[in-house]
């Protein structure tokens, strides 16, 4: 993880004498953006984690962090579990508290980090949720005259499902980076990664109309806006509204509470790999960084497995 790394054991380096780990946390966030190049909500999600365990760590009798041992650490993750929550929330808050330590030791606040000893939960592999191609097409004809943007909300959807973008990099698509003529789009992913998504046709005349004809009246409050997508105000579009706007369509054609923004990215990789996509492929176009990641859709589909069985099995 860390770019640098840990000064040797014969060298002149003396460890500081611990501090209250408090005093770290802006350091710890402005090393993870500056050095490791982590996105600014994968940053934000760090500090939320961090601070829970900071606000945990002080209500616990005095224990300097020189002191801090596996015991006490299992003891954060006992005080986790007893909140219920999922073993993938556990999974993560212990990946926070590993760099955090990992980060003290670099920067010899620390002489070893402790929490490395830990072990992450077993973790179920849950497959994802998808809609049908039927129940895909129902959704983006949702948006209706009851609306108050509805050809701004119709191409959020279909951009989203078109592309199979993130919430983060629909918001933050700018409005230069969108060839509409040449049916495609430049959106940054994590890790500043930039890559190209295709669009349809669908997705096409959705943010034409959009940019034609309600665009325009939102940028007369902040004509220097150049972001795709805007609000009421004429500022970029959030992820909460974006969120709002897949909850709301979603209910009004009869889909389960548990579809949001995400749901469309799964929708999308799923039938693209029904249709005949190259996993290879796919990863490009999701933007992901392993292919371990992708392959999680060769298990939802199985249709194609079903067709591969029988074109090739001698009694198929």
């Amino acid at each position: 993880m860390p770019p640098r790394k840990r000064p040797p054991a014969n060298s002149k380096f003396q460890v500081r004498k611990p501090a209250d780990p408090g005093v770290h946390l802006e350091p710890f966030l402005n090393y993870l953006e500056a050095e490791c190049g982590m996105a600014a909500n994968t940053v934000s999600a760090y500090r939320s984690d961090i601070t829970q365990f900071l606000d945990w760590y002080r209500s616990q009798p005095s224990c300097p962090l020189s002191q801090v041992d596996l015991k006490f650490l299992s003891g954060y993750l006992q005080h986790l579990n007893k909140r219920r929550l999922a073993a993938t929330t556990v999974s993560r808050h212990l990946v926070t508290i590993k760099l955090f330590f990992r980060y003290l030791v670099l920067e010899g606040i620390l002489a070893e980090s402790v929490a490395d000893l830990l072990n992450s939960p077993k973790l179920w592999k849950y497959l994802p949720k998808v809609l049908s191609p039927e129940k895909v097409n129902e959704l983006l004809m949702a948006p209706c005259n009851a609306d108050r943007y509805p050809l701004r909300d119709r191409a959020i959807l279909a951009m989203m499902y078109a592309t199979g973008c993130r919430v983060s990099e629909i918001v933050n698509l700018p409005l230069d980076s969108v060839k509409l003529a040449e049916g495609y789009a430049r959106c940054v992913g994590k890790g500043n990664k930039e890559r190209m998504v295709s669009l349809n046709p669908v997705a096409v005349a959705a943010v034409e109309a959009y940019l034609k004809y309600e665009r325009p009246d939102l940028t007369r409050r902040n004509p220097a806006e150049q972001a795709l997508f805007l609000g009421r105000g004429g500022k970029q579009l959030s992820r909460i509204m974006v969120w709002n706007i897949v909850k709301k369509n979603a209910a009004r054609v009869g889909c389960s509470k548990e579809v949001s923004p995400h749901t469309l990215r799964h929708s999308f990789a799923t039938h693209m790999m029904a249709g005949g996509a190259e996993i290879r492929a796919l990863q490009e176009l999701l933007g992901h960084a392993n292919i371990r990641t992708t392959q999680i859709y060769t298990h939802v589909d199985h249709s194609r497995l079903k067709a591969v069985h029988q074109m090739y099995h001698p009694r198929g």
